[in-house]
């Protein structure tokens, strides 16, 4: 105990200060909220990691069940119960994939049996054409010769083969997710007015008319972008044929239905990607068919672009071009694949939501002939 001689240092520290009852109710408050937020954000980061294959199932069934909705509401006004209705929907699909399949596939072996049968006459070409342009003193015949001797066309058909062994491991895999999807959706579609009714239970009137508008816009713009890509997939599959038919290029068929399904409906990267498989045979087939294919590709895509789409999507599924780019880029990077394919889709909904709900002004036109003249002068 301090008597009256002492002197005060200064670093006592009154019995108050320390006492609990005299912190801020809000700063314990915000303290416990702090760690409880972080608590949960670090738990729900985890589930989200762990759930993340499941997430991407129900979002490609969701998808899924937008896109076929209609079909199926179109079959039960005509007295088919919902789940029938799938039923069909599914055959139908799986009737298009397995064709579609079939065909690329047989075209595929047949070429690359065809270009190991050959490889010693494009062997050949190569150092014809490398002799007249290159160097005369290029010779190929060892290669050639050890390519057929020592069975290296042998080597590639087996190692053909046993890709295809892997592929075909893969493929059950794919198949047990399709599944999975398929069940997803079945449920989703065959039981949605049931799911609409169950989920608008828990909202207010209010709240129900949103969502249901929402779902409405959903489906809308989902069937809108299936067929608008299928109108597109279609024109381009007929211009193809039509061309390649004409230029003689192996399989013209199966390969401008490859152009046609996946230059429409792979985001981006589509348009590529599906001109690769018929370029590559034409090369193989002959130089000049090559870059006549390449030709007939870039061009059609400029029409496509200029001419086809801008009428088709229009009337389907109205999207701004920048925001299309940029939801591809977004759902790339989110989810990969999947997203890619879900981004426009989804923006076209968003952006139908937002343009119903927002506030919208008059246009100035003053104001802005005035800013054209600013930047005019600029």
């Amino acid at each position: 105990m301090a008597t009256e001689g002492d002197e005060d240092t200064g670093t006592s520290v009154p019995d108050t200060w320390l006492s609990a009852s005299n912190v801020p109710g809000w700063i314990v408050k915000a303290i416990g909220l702090f760690w409880l937020g972080w608590i949960a954000v670090y738990v729900g980061t985890g589930m989200i990691r762990s759930l993340r294959s499941l997430l991407i199932v129900i979002l490609i069934s969701l998808f899924l069940s937008f896109a076929i909705e209609p079909a199926v509401n179109r079959l039960e006004r005509r007295g088919i119960r919902r789940g029938g209705g799938v039923w069909i929907v599914y055959v139908l699909m799986l009737i298009g994939i397995a064709g579609f399949s079939a065909a690329i596939g047989t075209a595929l072996a047949t070429q690359i049996d065809e270009f190991i049968g050959d490889a010693p006459r494009l062997i050949e070409d190569a150092e014809d054409w490398l002799q007249e342009n290159v160097d005369e003193d290029i010779d190929l015949t060892e290669f050639r010769d050890e390519f057929v001797a020592d069975g290296r066309a042998a080597d590639l058909a087996g190692q053909f083969a046993d890709d295809i062994v892997n592929l075909g491991a893969t493929l059950i895999n794919i198949i047990f997710q399709a599944f999975t999807i398929a069940l997803f959706t079945f449920y989703l579609v065959a039981e949605g007015p049931k799911l609409r009714r169950t989920i608008c239970s828990f909202l207010e009137p209010e709240r129900q008319a949103m969502v249901l508008e929402v779902w409405d816009l959903a489906i809308q713009k989902t069937g809108g972008y299936i067929y608008s890509r299928g109108i597109l997939a279609f024109f381009s599959f007929a211009a193809h044929w039509i061309a390649f038919e004409i230029i003689d290029l192996p399989f013209p068929l199966p390969l401008a239905l490859w152009v046609g399904v996946i230059s429409q409906f792979i985001p981006v990267i589509g348009t590529y990607f599906a001109g690769a498989l018929p370029l590559v045979i034409g090369l193989l087939d002959e130089p000049k068919t090559g870059l006549i294919v390449l030709v007939v590709i870039v061009v059609y895509q400029q029409v496509e672009n200029y001419l086809f789409a801008p009428r088709v999507t229009a009337q389907t599924m109205e999207i701004h071009v920048a925001v299309a780019f940029g939801a591809v880029l977004a759902g790339a990077a989110l989810l990969g694949v999947v997203g890619a394919l879900l981004a426009l889709p989804f923006a076209a909904t968003a952006q139908a939501f937002i343009s119903g709900y927002r506030q919208h002004h008059e246009i100035e036109e003053a104001v802005l002939e005035r800013s054209a003249r600013r930047r005019g002068r600029g």
